[in-house]
């Protein structure tokens, strides 16, 4: 094992003056630094060399002979906890600074120069479990597998075992459960570590209550309702956590911190303090997307995040899309929503929107109005519902003239999202579906309108740099004619957000004109689509991407004598931001015969 000697030394004042001396000089650049590990796996040396601090201060370009010193010293910590991480209890480490091992020379002795530092690791055997013993444990508390006599005895692992057998007393509402003693003992003979830990589960324990500190724009009895805390009920981590999600899912805090009381209160009370800091009041976004032949899209939304102090949200918002489009006019649309967190439970969340568009397509012309009351449950941080009441409401001018188009409709929506990232994703799956029942009114069809997406992510190789994305759509509507469904609710094929390559909305259905002796453009009752990428990262700032996409529209049933397809694919940038990647895309018609030429499409994060 190293040793540390401190020279004494009476000149405080003359040691004093050199460090002040040094600090004023750049000193000696390092000329050679050697990191050795004699006889260690392969595996070992790599991980005691990235836990290197003066290898990482060499990579840093650090020069000062100070700082140099300073990083000596510090390396026989840095390194014996790598070693003990991986099970070797009997390691030698040499730090020699010019020939003189560094834990030897004294803070007051450091020298202004430093030419030649060298690292000699000595790991000595692997220790394995003699003893691995943790009690009492809570029933069903699973211990790492690795923790077990003949095991490596990593300290990783004891400290996950220890962890483990604490949480699982917490779990079960023993909140102050805690170390009582720890015995490890080394045997260097024979390679071997005992590890004998006794647990104090401490009382079982319930809710106390809840102490609010940092809501200064929000009523207290609202933020315990937002928390929905179970006052007088067992103590549970879980619980704890999922408040705190509550909470900052409103949006209203910027922080927010839940703590446990240090005290029980008589008898078996635990108190809990949730610490807050407010956001400011209002929020306003801009954005902007532009593709060569779609156009520009601008949108814009303005948001009051605490609109009476329960965390009520305002949101206002306006769109206009294909500005300057090659086909059709510019698009419109106005929305205003209302949201009231912990209405009826604390993860059910009431709303009430309104909508009113004008759309200007090739083929038709139409203003739209959408009244909408839902009611949106969290089921988890990855699964969520809605379902809500709307009356939809469509004018439509086309070839055959003025249609009008009135319907109620119940939307019933799930999301299940599963992804690292909601912009910029590299494993795991979103998935999204809905089915919404509508009644209509007049010349309009009752029927109902479904739709699927699911998105699936996956990162290759060691570094992950290489991320394989899929995507597959569907959408169907069952029981209403084609001429009877509104025109909203039909689908079309094209653009950046089914098939690139293709312009917005190219691909529909072909309908006679009655009575005109041709025929018109309109959507269809089924969609498929789906879209692969390959999405790889040349920096850490710039990725390149190819992909394909391809998509197909039917009058009626999937795969009829009504329908057709078409494809796109090209070829992308992206550059990281802290938002999301800014995405550039470059695409061409591969398939079908609804677009011509090169398709250009700018925007913030991943198409999907």
């Amino acid at each position: 094992m190293y040793s540390v000697q401190v020279k004494k030394t009476s000149r405080i004042v003359a040691g004093a003056l050199m460090l002040c001396l040094v600090a004023g000089t750049a000193g000696q650049a390092l000329d050679r630094l050697e990191f050795t590990v004699p006889d260690a796996p392969k595996a070992l040396e790599e991980e005691l060399r990235a836990a290197s601090i003066l290898l990482a201060s060499e990579k840093a370009g650090n020069t000062l002979a100070q700082d140099i010193f300073t990083d000596a010293r510090a390396e026989y910590a840095s390194l014996l906890n790598a070693l003990y991480a991986r099970g070797y209890y009997s390691a030698v480490i040499h730090v020699y600074v010019d020939g003189v091992e560094a834990a030897s020379i004294a803070p007051l002795d450091a020298p202004g120069a430093i030419s030649a530092i060298k690292v000699v690791v000595e790991p000595g055997p692997e220790f394995a479990f003699s003893q691995a013993r943790i009690a009492p444990l809570a029933k069903r508390t699973e211990l790492p597998e690795g923790f077990a006599v003949g095991k490596t005895a990593e300290s990783g692992v004891i400290l996950e075992a220890v962890t483990a057998g604490v949480n699982g007393w917490r779990d079960r509402s023993y909140a102050k459960a805690e170390v009582a003693s720890q015995k490890l003992t080394a045997d260097h003979a024979s390679a071997k570590l005992a590890a004998d830990v006794v647990l104090d589960p401490g009382p079982a324990l319930r809710f106390g209550r809840l102490t609010i500190k940092g809501a200064d724009r929000m009523r207290l009895a609202r933020v315990r309702a937002i928390a929905g805390l179970p006052e007088g009920e067992a103590f549970s981590p879980a619980e704890v956590d999922r408040a705190a999600a509550r909470l900052r899912r409103t949006g209203v805090f910027k922080s927010v911190t839940l703590t446990e009381d240090d005290f029980i209160t008589s008898p078996d009370l635990l108190g809990i303090t949730a610490t807050l800091v407010e956001e400011k009041k209002r929020r306003y976004t801009f954005g902007a997307e532009i593709s060569s032949n779609d156009g520009l899209t601008l949108n814009a939304a303005w948001l009051h995040r605490n609109l009476f102090g329960g965390g009520e949200r305002l949101k206002i918002s306006g769109d206009v899309t294909n500005i300057g489009s090659a086909v059709g006019g510019a698009d419109y649309m106005l929305g205003v929503s209302l949201e009231r967190p912990a209405t009826f439970s604390p993860d059910t969340t009431a709303g009430v929107a309104f909508s009113y568009g004008r759309m200007n397509e090739a083929d038709y012309d139409a203003d739209l109005f959408s009244a909408t009351v839902t009611l949106s449950q969290v089921v988890t941080e990855q699964l969520s519902g809605k379902a809500g009441l709307s009356y939809d409401y469509a004018r439509i001018t086309d070839p055959i003239g003025e249609s009008t188009y009135r319907a109620v409709s119940l939307p019933i929506s799930v999301i299940w999202d599963r992804r690292d990232s909601k912009t910029d994703a590299t494993r795991n799956f979103y998935v999204t579906g809905e089915v919404k029942p509508f009644l209509g009114f007049g010349d309009t069809d009752s029927g109902v309108r479904a739709t699927f997406d699911l998105r699936g992510y996956r990162a290759l190789g060691e570094a992950k740099r290489l991320v394989l994305a899929g995507r597959v759509q569907a959408g169907a509507v069952f029981g209403a004619n084609l001429a009877g469904t509104p025109r909203d609710y039909l689908f079309y094929s094209g653009g950046g957000g089914t098939v690139r390559g293709q312009p917005y909305q190219s691909l529909g259905v072909n309908v006679l004109s009655d009575g005109l002796g041709g025929t018109f453009q309109t959507g269809g009752k089924t969609f498929i689509g789906g879209s692969f990428e390959a999405r790889m990262k040349v920096t850490d700032s710039i990725g390149v991407v190819g992909f394909v996409d391809i998509g197909r529209i039917d009058a009626s049933e999937f795969f009829s004598d009504s329908g057709d397809w078409h494809a796109g694919a090209g070829v992308g940038v992206r550059y990281a931001t802290p938002v999301g990647p800014i995405r550039l895309d470059v695409a061409g018609p591969v398939g079908g015969n609804t677009g011509d030429g090169v398709q250009i499409y700018v925007g913030l994060g991943q198409a999907f």
